[in-house]
């Protein structure tokens, strides 16, 4: 995958301790990175030819290309 090519996702932070795990690819799926958000911050993630899934866990606000979503939890 080219870098220009990737989709990529634009998580924001509705509260204080949100995760955001990257999943790699395979056939075993394994966490592979994980980044901590304060509430308010932003982090851009680009899928990879590492990263096959984004798992969120907390409150956010998660931007695509096919739209924008709020997580409940």
């Amino acid at each position: 995958m080219e870098g220009n090519q990737s989709d990529y996702v634009v998580v924001k932070a509705k509260e204080g301790g949100v995760q955001v795990i990257g999943l790699t690819r395979g056939l075993d799926t394994k966490f592979h990175h994980t980044e901590k958000l304060d509430r308010g911050e932003v982090l851009i993630a680009q899928f990879t030819e590492h990263t096959s899934a984004i798992k969120i866990r907390g409150k956010a606000v998660v931007m695509t290309k096919f739209g924008t979503i709020e997580t409940d939890a």
